[in-house]
């Protein structure tokens, strides 16, 4: 009895902390690809959006205003009418929960592990439970960078971010941080990149 007890209080904490307070510290699994062309500087862009992301124009505003940032920082310019732009950019968004894993705070915790895919956009369904464990849950974010002129890829990378609970969309400016951090770089991929992220001290 005061074995499980232990236990309901553990979880019950660990549950309260992951509400209260975000660690500063946002890590990610990068992976990049494409040769972006010697000498050619970042330029403008446009976002660019697949069919079924049109049909779901709220959330990919969203993701739009959360990859911005990071575009700017990279050296692009978003420009208004895509006859302008020398790029194009496509964002992808998912989501993946995972029930099976469980953490034992006497026992220790298990192994789990999830594909990647190039996403056509919008969020897997997060489901609801009562169960005391802490439920992981993987988000990831995809950015692919075309050529205007050729329609040519220039530039693809994803970041892949594991957490406890529940998704906080409040990441996704730092996940595209992390896939734009060594733009335009070949890298090792997959990598572990770190972006800090500012602590609320309210």
């Amino acid at each position: 009895m005061r074995r499980w007890l232990l236990a309901v209080l553990w979880s019950l904490s660990v549950l309260g902390l992951a509400g209260c307070a975000g660690t500063p510290n946002v890590v990610s699994q990068v992976s990049s690809y494409g040769s972006w062309p010697a000498g050619r500087a970042p330029g403008t862009y446009v976002f660019e959006r697949l069919p079924s992301q049109q049909a779901q124009a709220g959330l990919q505003d969203k993701l739009e205003a959360a990859a911005a940032p990071a575009l700017s920082a990279a050296g692009f310019r978003k420009v208004d009418k895509p006859e302008q732009a020398e790029v194009s950019v496509q964002l992808s968004a998912q989501s993946r929960e995972d029930r099976s894993m469980r953490y034992d705070p006497f026992w220790g915790g298990g192994r789990f592990g999830f594909g990647g895919w190039w996403g056509t956009g919008g969020w897997g369904g997060i489901g609801l439970s009562m169960q005391m464990e802490p439920t992981w849950v993987q988000m990831q974010v995809d950015l692919l960078i075309r050529d205007r002129r050729s329609n040519q890829v220039l530039y693809e990378t994803h970041a892949v971010h594991d957490r406890q609970n529940t998704v906080d969309l409040g990441l996704l400016p730092y996940l595209f941080e992390a896939a734009l951090k060594d733009f335009p770089h070949p890298a090792v991929s997959p990598r572990t990149v770190t972006v800090t992220r500012p602590v609320d001290n309210r």
